[in-house]
């Protein structure tokens, strides 16, 4: 297996980003963020990170540097390369092939905007063929509670999205959403991972507002 998702545990942020705080822009100590990715480098190798914005551009990395590029996909053809994307509570996903991997950060702008899309296309440039994917730990569509005005934007484009909360108030399911659109490109889909707002496990902005990023990892 390729790829790993990580959750908050096992590192040395504290208070409200205990403890495997993987974010520098949350807030955190750097130290601390410091400490936790040099863990991820110990097992995995080097790990390259992006600036998510909630855009559509995708960066193609040949090496890793200090610098993380803004993007909100990461794609690599090159074997030692492990990819990074950060969450909590957006669809860290995961696509892979056999010439080329990469990491995509699908929030509800993600969606509307096609990341998904540009980075599928980006691999097949590349060369990649018989790509599958893998959805790590995201918000699911009963926690994801939203304004009539968002829910008719994203539904609009994506009917999957569609969905209800608790309360019977207008949600959003990124997840299926994201499904029927990989099952439109004929990729194979792998759903890894719980709800973060449900998990005390992982890191989750709609649940706690001022937390950390967990992320998630893939390489060739």
């Amino acid at each position: 297996m390729n790829y790993r998702f990580t959750n908050r545990t096992g590192g040395a942020s504290t208070g409200a980003f205990a403890s495997a705080n993987l974010g520098f822009h949350v807030g955190d100590e750097p130290d601390h963020v410091t400490a936790n990715r040099a863990r991820l480098s110990k097992e995995f190798g080097p790990v390259a990170f992006m600036t998510q914005v909630h855009g559509d551009r995708v960066a193609v990395v040949e090496d890793v540097s200090d610098v993380d590029p803004t993007a909100d996909a990461l794609v690599t053809g090159i074997p030692g390369i492990t990819l990074a994307v950060q969450v909590a509570d957006c669809i860290p996903l995961l696509l892979i092939s056999s010439q080329s991997v990469a990491a995509v950060h699908v929030g509800r702008k993600g969606l509307v905007n096609g990341v998904t899309l540009r980075a599928l296309e980006v691999m097949r440039d590349m060369g990649a063929s018989d790509i599958r994917a893998v959805l790590g730990p995201a918000i699911c569509g009963v926690c994801y509670e939203v304004s009539e005005e968002i829910f008719k934007e994203v539904t609009a484009l994506h009917p999957a999205a569609a969905s209800r909360s608790a309360q019977g108030n207008h949600a959003l399911d990124l997840p299926a959403a994201l499904v029927k659109v990989l099952q439109g490109q004929k990729i194979a889909v792998e759903i890894a991972g719980e709800c973060t707002v449900e998990s005390s496990e992982l890191f989750s902005y709609r649940r706690d507002g001022v937390t950390g990023r967990q992320a998630g990892l893939v390489w060739l």
